[in-house]
């Protein structure tokens, strides 16, 4: 991961929009550097991935003028680049980013849609004096933006650059750019064109390719790559797959509750399986209670899932950063949003399936997709998300969702179909989903209720009214989330839409709590 910051005018003086950038130094520990344009400025902390020598440092620039700042890993940049050295530009570096410059000279606001990539930029064309910034349409790159005192918009990688320097911080809608003072949506991935008409085993066979396309472009790094493993379908999928890519044993991490673990049986048995080089990382009730203030000011958020989740990736990736040289993760993140959570089990229709399917692609930045980077890049780690391949995204999201919907007796059926013949044990393969935040051990979110019971008394009602501008809280732990929230950002709740919860409105998820295990299909996922 790396860190970016821009401001599109020159009444901040650069000192303080250097406080404000300080703030995430530990997505890009290795250099930090600033450039004045000719309109504003841009700022820079490198976590160092391709191209890692001292030429591949941001911000780049051209002759014109010109500037840019990226956060991203542009797939397939080496093709790109012979075909812009044929038409006579000249690269310093082997970093992909330095690609960007000369792919806007040629392609304009056009290059956002070719790229393959995970990325936020913010680019200053010196021709038209103008300001360009642009968000990956996943959103797994963060961008946030805001306005300053005196009207003008900045950008940065996360809200908390920006508190100092302006009234709301906002999330930078992904598939969008920004030029001209508007926003343009250049590629929505929840929309589908047309419905695939693909038979069972052709959308298995095509899953399968896919992922496994998805996996390899993400193996390209100059630093080493590490996997996280909970020991779900989705992690050990991405494990299973890279293994045999690389045709040798790949470094495994998997973490859980140090009396109630769930999870890192099953990881043990795919790393046995597989090969790998397995590590397990303990965690306590009282680690999770001194880690929870962090844990929210680092996220930026109050959503429950999302706090829960992050806690054993927070605490697996600390003791990642201590105790190895790895730079890059590898995580199963997205594949629920595209197969199938265990309250989608619950959905009325093929087309309830889908609407929800698209919901949580559009709203995933402020999820699942935030909960992995932050945790990820706080730790000074660059997170890489195969299920999250625009290509593969695209697909699962045109296949017709009555083939989606869970008509098998097994959820994510489609997934497992494509992954038979070898790839993981048939109890990993065919394992009931278990949340993350449940299968690290039951014990970390039924301590983080206890502590919020024990904190607030009978009028934790009223002490919630304060916080009605937005998604009031509704549970003791919800409400202490939001004050641990309000501390960092006050005033900020819009960052996130809502609370990361089950469809109220479908039969059987009508529920005060998100974790499956409230809901009556959760069965043996928790054993």
């Amino acid at each position: 991961m790396c860190a970016i910051m821009g401001y599109t005018a020159k009444d901040i003086p650069v000192s303080q929009l250097q406080q404000g950038f300080a703030a995430t130094k530990s997505r890009g520990p290795d250099d930090s550097r600033f450039l004045e344009t000719r309109a504003g400025t841009l700022l820079f902390h490198r976590l160092a991935i391709m191209g890692p020598e001292p030429a591949g440092m941001q911000p780049f620039s051209s002759p014109d003028g010109s500037a840019v700042v990226c956060n991203g890993e542009l797939y397939g940049f080496r093709r790109l680049k012979k075909t812009l050295e044929a038409k006579g530009y000249v690269f310093r570096s082997g970093s992909d980013c330095e690609l960007i410059l000369p792919l806007w000279r040629e392609y304009g606001a056009e290059m956002f849609r070719m790229l393959d990539a995970e990325f936020a930029m913010i680019l200053y064309d010196a021709p038209s004096g103008g300001f360009i910034a642009a968000r990956d349409p996943i959103g797994i790159r963060p961008l946030y933006y805001g306005y300053s005192r005196s009207g003008h918009i900045l950008f940065a990688s996360e809200p908390r650059n920006l508190t100092m320097l302006t009234d709301q911080a906002r999330p930078f809608p992904p598939g969008h750019y920004y030029k001209d003072g508007k926003f343009i949506c250049y590629r929505d991935m929840s929309k589908v064109a047309a419905v695939c008409g693909d038979d069972l085993e052709t959308v298995c066979a095509n899953i399968h390719e896919k992922l496994i396309l998805g996996v390899e472009k993400r193996l390209d790094a100059d630093v080493p790559v590490g996997f996280l493993l909970s020991g779900g379908l989705d992690s050990s999928l991405v494990c299973a797959i890279a293994s045999k890519l690389l045709s040798k044993p790949i470094e495994t991490y998997a973490v859980g509750m140090s009396k109630d673990a769930i999870d890192l049986k099953y990881a043990r048995q795919t790393a046995d399986f597989i090969g790998s080089n397995h590590h397990e990382i303990y965690m306590t009730e009282q680690d999770v209670l001194d880690t929870l203030e962090e844990l929210i000011y680092t996220l930026g958020t109050y959503d429950i899932t999302t706090i829960r989740a992050g806690m054993g990736m927070y605490l697996v990736c600390r003791a990642i950063h201590a105790q190895s040289d790895i730079r890059v993760l590898l995580t199963g993140e997205i594949s629920d949003e595209l197969f199938g959570y265990k309250y989608t089990d619950f959905a009325p229709s093929p087309e309830a399936f889908q609407r929800e399917s698209e919901k949580r692609i559009r709203e995933l930045h402020m999820y699942d997709v935030l909960r992995a980077d932050r945790c990820i890049s706080a730790n000074s780690l660059e997170a890489r998300v195969p299920f999250g391949d625009l290509d593969f995204v695209e697909y699962v999201m045109s296949v017709d969702p009555a083939k989606k919907v869970n008509v098998y007796h097994k959820g994510k059926y489609l997934l497992r179909h494509a992954f038979e013949g070898g790839y993981l044990p048939e109890s990993i393969l065919q394992r009931e989903k278990a949340a993350f935040s449940d299968a690290v051990g039951h014990s970390l979110a039924d301590g983080l209720r206890v502590y919020a019971g024990e904190r607030y008394g009978g009028d934790w009602k009223t002490i919630a009214e304060k916080y009605a501008y937005h998604a009031k809280p509704f549970t003791k732990e919800s409400l202490l989330y939001r004050e641990i929230f309000e501390k960092y950002y006050p005033g900020q709740a819009g960052m996130v839409t809502d609370f990361w919860m089950p469809n109220r409105a479908w039969e059987g998820c009508n529920v005060d709590d998100p974790s499956a295990r409230v809901l009556s299909n959760y069965g043996a996922s928790g054993t």
